[in-house]
């Protein structure tokens, strides 16, 4: 991974404030995010990771601050334009009860496309799902599904990519094949990548910075190898090394 490569920031965020029945839930101060890099959020429960990515896909508005997206500033209501540029794979994805080729060709007609036959097919190939192309959803294991939401996303060639537990409840030999995917990805379409994750084992594998949320703050970011092994503050070092209780 090209850990020290410089990279422009495709994010920025500055004070940015998420509220909820007048509850703040999450409260960045300032964070950025480099254009091309695959950054880890880390956090237990209810930390606020997954309401970033909402504000981070444009699903939500801020309640104050500012977010900056390719260096302009976000509106509360983003063109259409703009929110085609970013793509999320939820935890528990809604698939359509259809065949997997239909899931994976819907995005591309939702955003006004033709996809093709050929392009479907080279995207069932990337993710190992060629065998399951006339398949009904329902008749699809956790990893299956996934898989699916995960060729769904990548057949648009977003921007940015970003992934909500995109493992979680999978087994050892799935998320082997995600990870996989996720990093060739990154590899070969310079992808921006964030992804929000419990598995602290998972982020040290894929990113090349990390960050840890807790209760709506960000306490440290910081390349991967430095988050793991020489943080600066005493609560990440607990959470990476299990000790902290929550």
């Amino acid at each position: 991974m090209n850990s020290g490569a410089e990279y422009t920031k495709i994010y920025r965020m500055r004070s940015l404030r998420k509220d909820y029945d007048d509850r703040t839930v999450l409260h960045i101060g300032s964070l950025s995010v480099q254009r091309g890099e695959i950054l880890a959020i880390v956090g237990p429960s209810g930390s606020g990771k997954s309401t970033l990515l909402r504000l981070l896909n444009f699903i939500e508005p801020a309640n104050s601050g500012k977010l900056y997206f390719s260096g302009r500033l976000i509106p509360a209501n983003p063109s259409l334009a703009t929110r085609r540029k970013v793509t999320t794979v939820f935890q528990n994805p809604q698939l359509l009860n259809r065949s997997v080729q239909a899931n994976v060709a819907f995005g591309l007609r939702l955003r006004g496309g033709k996809p093709t036959k050929k392009q479907v097919w080279r995207t069932l190939e990337r993710v190992g799902i060629t065998n399951l192309a006339e398949s009904g959803t329902r008749t699809l294991s956790g990893g299956e599904r996934q898989r699916v939401a995960l060729a769904r996303a990548l057949v648009l060639e977003p921007e940015v990519l970003l992934l909500d537990e995109p493992t979680a409840n999978l087994d050892p030999h799935d998320v082997g094949l995600i990870e996989s995917l996720i990093s060739e990805h990154h590899q070969v379409h310079a992808a921006t990548i964030i992804i929000v994750t419990h598995n602290i084992f998972q982020a040290r594998r894929l990113a090349q910075r990390c960050a840890l949320l807790l209760e709506g703050k960000l306490i440290e970011v910081a390349q991967t190898e430095t988050f793991f092994q020489t943080p600066r503050d005493k609560r990440v070092e607990a959470f990476v090394n299990g000790k902290m209780i929550y």
